[in-house]
């Protein structure tokens, strides 16, 4: 019979007395993850005036194993804002979320940094926005009147521009649509419309429903009143305009529709980037809200579906829809479409012009005809 040998027995014996030791300890449980302060992105500034702004799109991503107690946004002049400056509260916990800033000075920059606190503190987005407020706006801003005719017009201030919010009504003289200015010799001719109207008496072209409402239409060089094309922004073309304003270059009106489609004037609430076209989808935010044929197209003009109302004529602009004056002698196009002039020639025949179209959710920047009567909007020196 064989036997185990006493050192073999105590190594077994510890084997035994080790396993009976860690069965003795029972199931080790994980212990809990530590907690820590919350992930939040800093939105998108939009809706920019000379005393609030909008901060959109915020969002709290993780609340850091702790229960999100307050969010918002803080801002400040001084970069790198925290929660003991100015600051919005917008609820709890995780998701998105809008803050409306207020008591903002004009005409000043400011910093804005989403935030979100826990338990363990308070945390801010990794990226700071900054904007710059408008200009306050001159006590006689909101309307003007044109010392040539006494007529009133209402403005409004977009950006940095503050534009006529109504076309422009002064006519000197009026032709009926039989006038042709693309006839030989007389490409230079200063010609001035009423829609619809065939005769050559002012007082009675004034007296049209058309007028009232739409204002004149003129060609290109009744428009640019012997000033040669400009593409400045300002352009520094009075034109036809009244004193203290001038007709927009092509720059210009790249200005407005840039400002509008970056700061939250496109009909989907979105915000374009630097690379893509600020005409799209900001129609709607240019047209009156009444006037345009209907149309069931997505985001158009003439769509009167309720969930675009707040984005229909959000600027104040105004557009209306003018119709236009082709240069062979024929009115064309109201209640459906409006057309603007520029201050810039394309060539001897172009120039370019603004369009807005009721089935259209886009401004359509065209080479109009300069024979062609169309509307003018001007803006303040």
């Amino acid at each position: 019979m064989n036997t185990i040998k006493p050192s073999i027995m105590k190594k077994i014996f510890l084997l035994l007395a080790m396993g009976f030791m860690l069965n003795s300890c029972g199931p080790q449980e994980n212990p809990d993850p530590p907690t820590t302060k919350p992930t939040v992105t800093t939105g998108q500034i939009i809706g920019i005036t000379a005393t609030t702004a909008t901060c959109s799109e915020n969002n709290v991503t993780t609340d850091g194993g702790s229960a999100v107690t307050a969010r918002g946004v803080c801002w400040s002049t001084s970069q790198n804002p925290t929660t003991s400056n100015s600051k919005t509260t917008n609820g709890t916990g995780l998701g998105t979320y809008t803050s409306n800033i207020t008591g903002l000075s004009p005409n000043t920059t400011y910093y804005v940094r989403a935030y979100a606190t826990n338990s363990e503190g308070t945390a801010y987005g990794k990226d700071q926005r900054s904007f710059k407020t408008q200009q306050e706006q001159d006590p006689g801003d909101g309307s003007f009147t044109d010392s040539r005719d006494g007529k009133v017009y209402n403005t409004v201030t977009i950006g940095e521009q503050v534009w006529m919010a109504e076309n422009l009504a002064y006519l000197p003289i009026v032709v009926g649509p039989e006038a042709c200015s693309l006839e030989p010799g007389h490409e230079a001719d200063k010609y001035y419309y009423v829609n619809g109207y065939n005769g050559t008496d002012v007082a009675a072209a004034k007296a049209t429903t058309n007028y009232q409402t739409y204002g004149v239409l003129y060609n290109w060089p009744a428009a640019m009143n012997g000033a040669t094309s400009s593409d400045a922004n300002p352009s520094g073309v009075q034109g036809i305009c009244p004193d203290g304003w001038h007709l927009p270059s092509d720059a210009e009106w790249m200005q407005l529709e840039s400002f509008l489609a970056k700061n939250g004037y496109n009909f989907d609430g979105s915000i374009s980037s630097e690379w893509d076209d600020p005409r799209l989808k900001i129609a709607i935010s240019l047209a009156s809200a009444t006037g345009w044929a209907a149309s069931y197209f997505l985001g158009v003009i003439g769509n009167t579906n309720t969930a675009y109302d707040i984005y229909r004529n959000k600027s104040g602009f105004s557009a209306l829809p003018g119709g236009y004056r082709v240069s062979g002698g024929r009115f064309s196009r109201i209640g459906i479409e409006g057309g603007w002039w520029s201050s810039t020639q394309i060539d001897t025949i172009f120039a370019w012009d603004r369009k807005l179209t009721y089935t259209e959710s886009r401004v359509d920047r065209l080479n109009g005809v300069k024979g062609n009567g169309l509307s003018v909007r001007c803006v303040r020196d």
